[in-house]
């Protein structure tokens, strides 16, 4: 088995998890490359490499990406693996982590467990997106495992985005932006914004206006199948576009189309973590004063 070893930040609990996890590798003679990003907080004569390149597609000899951090990072390695169909596994040494699936506490379990085969493949869609007018910056990477969203730049005042879903005018949501999240980035932005949770499976994308002018403006889910179009107008020359967390800026003639993307994105669920669990672990779901059960 070939995994790759990804991060970007070089806090010291990720580097001793990453020390760790490499260890555990060599002890148990597993190959392993390193992001060469990290080489230089590890000794020469410890490890010599292999080494990847972080802003190049993972090599398809790789079985596996480990991914260090929290749910940032996670994303950020997404455009590693992109649609090599590569799995990720999270490991967590940051905060929240509600996408890993191994918790840093419990890593020699967690690894024991990934190497015994005891987990399994969660596959997630992801958001594409297009512009009438080309943008090279964009176009590198069109895509999102959270959420699409726009938001204003330059400007106090509201964006006007009128929206289309299958060429048949929706509404115009006069607010602060729009996030357009798949089923992963419910939970995200999108939730933190009013909008509902949708399992991982879920085959639906959620429309949620960020205060919105008119009140009675609510998320909307869709299915994943349809396709967008959005123009946006404002009292700025620009508007934001991020996809997860890459930003753009637009200018309000151009226009933009929103898809399922071609590929899928696998993340490895470890054996005894499940998507309802981590509701009630990492956002307390249903828990109270009142809710002792």
């Amino acid at each position: 088995m070939k995994i790759a070893l990804f991060s970007e930040y070089d806090h010291p609990k990720t580097i001793a998890c990453m020390a760790e996890v490499m260890a555990f590798c060599q002890k148990n003679k597993h190959d392993f490359a390193l992001v060469d990003s990290m080489a230089k907080h590890f000794n020469e004569k410890d490890f010599e490499g292999p080494f990847f390149n972080a802003k190049e597609v993972l090599a398809n000899d790789f079985d596996y990406l480990f991914s260090f951090g929290g749910d940032g990072t996670l994303l950020r390695s997404v455009t590693v693996v992109r649609d090599s169909e590569i799995p990720i596994l999270g490991i967590n040494t940051g905060q929240l982590g509600f996408l890993t699936s191994l918790q840093r506490e419990e890593l020699q379990k967690g690894l024991r467990l990934f190497f015994d085969q005891k987990f399994s493949l969660i596959k997630r869609t992801l958001l594409s997106l297009e512009t009438e007018k080309e943008i090279p910056a964009l176009t590198e990477l069109p895509f999102a495992l959270n959420e699409i969203t726009l938001s204003r730049k330059n400007t106090t005042a509201m964006l006007s985005i009128q929206t289309a879903v299958n060429d048949v005018p929706l509404t115009t949501y006069w607010s602060d932006g729009l996030i357009i999240a798949t089923p992963t980035g419910s939970t995200g932005y999108s939730l933190s914004s009013g909008g509902p949770i949708l399992t991982p499976e879920t085959q639906s994308w959620v429309l949620n206006p960020i205060a919105p002018h008119n009140i009675n403006m609510r998320p909307l889910i869709i299915s994943d199948k349809a396709r967008l179009k959005i123009n946006v107008s404002s009292r700025a020359d620009e508007f934001l576009v991020s996809l997860d967390s890459r930003l753009y800026s637009v200018s309000n003639d151009n226009i933009l189309y929103l898809k399922k993307a071609p590929f899928k994105v696998f993340t490895v669920e470890l054996e005894g973590h499940f998507f309802f669990k981590t509701l009630r672990e990492k956002l307390f779901w249903g828990q109270g004063a009142q809710n002792t059960q």
